[in-house]
């Protein structure tokens, strides 16, 4: 389901870099800042049925499988940070990595070089 929904709705995916696909799916983070107040960063707009496919994913890898995605998404548990900034991180991630996949048409290797 995450590929075809990545294939079908974001061809964007390995044409362009990685910060701004992740602003176009909507899980990079945003400052929230006016004058001299500083707020949290927060995620906004981007394609939501992406986003939503892209969290059942790191969901299954953070909870589900062994590996480097899921240990990341431990040290972000441990280090105290709310369950949904880890699955929002962790999506951003896989994201950001399928993306450089895509980009030099590698494969999916568990410890990237």
């Amino acid at each position: 389901m995450v590929a075809v929904t990545l294939a079908a709705r974001l061809p964007e995916l390995g044409r362009i870099a990685g910060p701004e696909v992740a602003a176009l799916v909507g899980v990079a983070p945003f400052d929230h800042d006016s004058g001299q107040s500083r707020g949290q960063c927060h995620i906004a707009g981007g394609r939501a049925d992406v986003r939503r496919a892209l969290n059942m994913a790191a969901e299954a890898a953070a909870t589900h499988w062994q590996g480097s995605l899921a240990a990341y998404c431990r040290c972000l548990c441990a280090q105290g940070m709310a369950l949904k900034l880890v699955l929002i991180a962790c999506a951003r991630k896989l994201l950001v990595r399928l993306n450089v996949m895509l980009a030099k048409g590698g494969t999916w290797e568990d410890q990237p070089a």
